[in-house]
Parts: C-alpha cells; sequence; structure tokens
C-alpha cells in the first residue's frame, strides 16, 4: 500500500472532470510512487518512463472518492538479450484508489479483483 498527495482532486466539479484530474495527477508522478511492482511478472524492475492511465470506475461518496485506475508501465527484464541488456516489456495492473476527502490523501493498492 502507498500513500499518496491527491488533494487537486478534491476540486473538480463533476465526475468527468474528477477523472481527468486523477489521470493527469496520476501520470504526472514518478513511477515508484505507485505499487507497480506488484503487476512485474517477468523481471521485477519498473522503468522511470511515463505512465499512462485510464479510469475505470469511480465511486465518489461523502467521505471519500473510490477509484479503480489501470495503469499501463514499462517493465524492464534484465539479461535476456545478446548482450545482457535489459528489455523494456509493456506491462499493465489495476488500482483502488481511496481519496480523503478532507486531507486529500490517497490510498493506493494493488486492485485485487
Amino acid at each position: 500500500m502507498n500513500t499518496i498527495n491527491l488533494e487537486s482532486c478534491l476540486s473538480a466539479r463533476d465526475e468527468k472532470v474528477l477523472a481527468q484530474t486523477i489521470t493527469r495527477a496520476l501520470e504526472a508522478l514518478p513511477p515508484e510512487d505507485l505499487p507497480l511492482h506488484a503487476y512485474c511478472s517477468q523481471g521485477g524492475w519498473v522503468e522511470g518512463s511515463p505512465l499512462a492511465v485510464s479510469v475505470l470506475e469511480l465511486r465518489p461518496d461523502t467521505h471519500c472518492i473510490l477509484a479503480r485506475v489501470g495503469v499501463f508501465f514499462t517493465e524492464l527484464v534484465g539479461g535476456c538479450n545478446c548482450q545482457d541488456d535489459p528489455a523494456k516489456v509493456n506491462a499493465y495492473g489495476v488500482f483502488e484508489i481511496r481519496i480523503d476527502r478532507i486531507s486529500g490523501l490517497a490510498r493506493v493498492v494493488a486492485d485485487p479483483g
């Protein structure tokens, strides 16, 4: 579980703007701020390249904003070619993000389902 600050998402006026704000905020994060390693299946290393985020579901209520997001990232697989340089592999993971409506702090966990 990781905790990140998504206070910028609290001022969104409607669900469309909220989804866009969450997407921009997550894509601006360094990859190490999300538990991407949970979805590494070949090497366990996450490359520092930009993330691509898609909001799959939003469930805002009075206490928090619950979002399920899909994140595309690049996994590095070490020592698998002739020069022993790491190969880059496209990877994808789904995360549950729970944003507290007061503090803007968000709990991020790999989606179990």
